[in-house]
């Protein structure tokens, strides 16, 4: 697929072409070394996510600080985690812990925009319902300073994420429930037969009938929900 600079190049040409005038966001999520964040803040990112959660609270706050002084000068927002969210992201499994609010001080105090404290909240599917910690989030909030980002948020009950919105979470990430709209899509497509009828297997037919439609309309759903409607 490329790297950072095909990725900005693509999302910049693709703006200009269809003259979008609503900000776009580029954001790296979960980059877990120095250097990948570096290359992708000198490539154009506008928003960086360093996650240096699986390191040592020392480690983490001195790399946070490296990547924070290398963005700032350039305007570009940086989130940093505290505390493993559960679950499996790229492969990597975990528990469900909830992190230390003497961390997450240590880690704001490193000049960052967004905090991404696990609180309960876990990747992938959930084995029954989320346990969210709406009182920390409150807490870790004040007593940061910061706005909170919900890493996990697939799966997660309509009024379970209001609650948590109003509790200090003012980012949300959801990824498995856009993926699995898509591969339904996907399949719906292919135990039709689409793909056998003329040139029904034309990726660009296979993508588009259903699995772009089934995408588009979870992340309108998860935009309404979250309030983010006509805003920027």
């Amino acid at each position: 697929m490329g790297g950072w600079n095909t990725v900005v190049g693509m999302v910049n040409g693709l703006m200009k072409d269809l003259s979008i005038t609503v900000p776009v966001a580029l954001h790296v999520d979960h980059g877990g070394a120095v250097d990948i964040c570096k290359d992708a803040i000198y490539a154009g990112f506008t928003s960086i996510m360093y996650d240096g959660s699986h390191d040592s609270i020392d480690k983490n706050v001195i790399n946070t600080k490296i990547i924070v002084d290398y963005a700032t000068p350039l305007n570009i927002s940086v989130e940093a985690e505290v505390g493993i969210v559960g679950g499996t992201e790229d492969g990597v499994t975990g528990g469900v812990n909830y992190a230390s609010l003497k961390e997450c001080k240590m880690i704001a105090a490193t000049g960052i925009d967004f905090l991404a404290a696990s609180l309960g909240s876990v990747h992938g599917d959930y084995a029954g319902e989320p346990n969210l910690g709406y009182d920390e989030m409150v807490e870790y909030s004040s007593k940061t300073g910061l706005p909170l980002v919900l890493h996990g948020g697939s799966g997660i009950p309509d009024d379970m994420i209001k609650k948590a919105i109003a509790s200090g979470q003012a980012k949300i990430n959801v990824n498995t429930e856009v993926q699995k709209a898509f591969s339904k899509g996907i399949r719906q497509y292919i135990e039709e037969g689409k793909d056998q009828i003329t040139t029904g297997y034309d990726p660009r037919k296979v993508i588009g009938t259903y699995a772009y439609k089934n995408m588009k309309k979870t992340i309108t759903e998860k935009l309404t929900l979250f309030g983010s409607t006509n805003k920027a």
